[in-house]
């Protein structure tokens, strides 16, 4: 019989998932394993264990579709993060239920597509004796150990593609269109969306803003001619004078959004101009992946079961230098990679006369 190797994706869904399936699954091929692909995250590692094989066939045309074909959940058993900085653990009885199944089935090693908090989660599970790899997922692009994850070009393509459009509907009523991103704590898709996109005013969690300010942003466009203005809000941003917007969710959590009706009116209220919000949501999520995510995607995967081959469990693929790695988990959870606010990016925003509202 084939060694087995298992591999799961957990959290939010996002563009480069199904590329992360078939890559592994091509990679273990080559290599004479079998790999079990665990159906919802880690709650497909309960008991009876619910999973399907991944192969050749299984994973044959999965590369332009989005999401992932083995279903995700940000919920269950295993949820190892329940706020920025609070860490859940998983129950020692839930940990012994999911090594009884991995060892049923022969599985060998476990590769963890995932964020931050799945990451905390497979670093738990290393530590209790599951052989883990981890793959960073992030579509907020957030995570310090590792350069680029797969799905942010995705959603940076989709808010480009937004703003495109905002900015017919814009010129044609002289409005103000405000169009609201993802972004909790690090603005990198409303920074190169925004730039991508022609926005005029970028909102970012790492730059509080103040609403004077983008009035005289909105004021000075008008002194020079300009009949409309975008602006693109990340879901994190916050008024210097206060805090993020967040509402309350049936698990008794806090999810980021909000904000950029909150500036539509206040940009309405002291500008007189007629101001429309657009929050973009999940559509960032969802539909195909750029080539880029394609071909980040798929080099993860292989690179993940490369690492299973050499044995370095506990680690984590990692992108730097335009060159695939890896990191301890240990040394990539909690460790948020933020937008300098005096870096090249938004430097270069400012040079063409983008304002954060600072």
């Amino acid at each position: 019989m084939k060694p087995r190797v298992g591999v799961l994706t957990s959290g939010g869904d996002c563009p480069g998932l199904n590329a992360v399936l078939r890559g592994v699954a091509l990679a273990a091929e080559k290599l004479n394993l079998e790999v079990l692909g665990f159906l919802d995250g880690f709650e497909g590692l309960l008991p009876p264990g619910n999973f399907i094989l991944l192969d050749r066939r299984s994973t044959s045309g999965i590369m332009p579709r989005g999401g992932t074909m083995i279903g995700t959940t940000n919920r269950g058993h295993f949820v190892g993060k329940i706020g920025a900085g609070d860490k859940a653990i998983v129950a020692a009885e839930v940990i012994a239920d999911a090594k009884r199944i991995l060892r049923e089935q022969r599985v060998e090693a476990l590769i963890i597509v995932g964020g931050d908090g799945s990451m905390t989660t497979a670093l738990q599970l290393q530590e209790s004796g599951i052989n883990c790899i981890g793959v960073p997922k992030t579509i907020d692009n957030d995570l310090e150990a590792t350069a680029m994850t797969f799905g942010f070009d995705s959603a940076v393509a989709t808010v480009t593609d937004a703003l495109d459009r905002l900015h017919t509907t814009a010129t044609s009523h002289k409005r103000v269109m405000i169009l609201e991103v993802m972004g909790r704590h690090a603005g990198w898709i409303a920074l190169h969306g925004g730039l991508a996109g022609g926005a005029h005013i970028i909102l970012i969690p790492e730059i509080p803003f103040d609403y004077d300010k983008i009035g005289e942003a909105l004021r000075r466009r008008d002194a020079r001619g300009s009949i409309y203005s975008l602006v693109v809000v990340a879901e994190g941003s916050r008024p210097s004078d206060g805090s993020a917007v967040m509402r309350p969710v049936e698990t008794g959590e806090f999810r980021f959004g909000g904000i950029g009706n909150i500036v539509a009116a206040e940009i309405a209220a002291r500008t007189g101009k007629e101001t429309r919000c657009t929050v973009l949501g999940h559509l960032q999520r969802g539909g195909a992946p750029t080539t880029l995510d394609r071909i980040l995607g798929t080099r993860f995967g292989v690179q993940a079961v490369k690492m299973i081959h050499k044995r370095q469990f506990g680690s984590m693929v990692s992108y730097q230098n335009y060159q695939v790695r890896h990191v301890p988990i240990a040394d990539a959870i909690n460790r948020l990679r933020l937008v300098p606010v005096d870096g090249e990016m938004v430097q270069t925003a400012r040079d063409v006369e983008i304002s954060f509202g600072d």
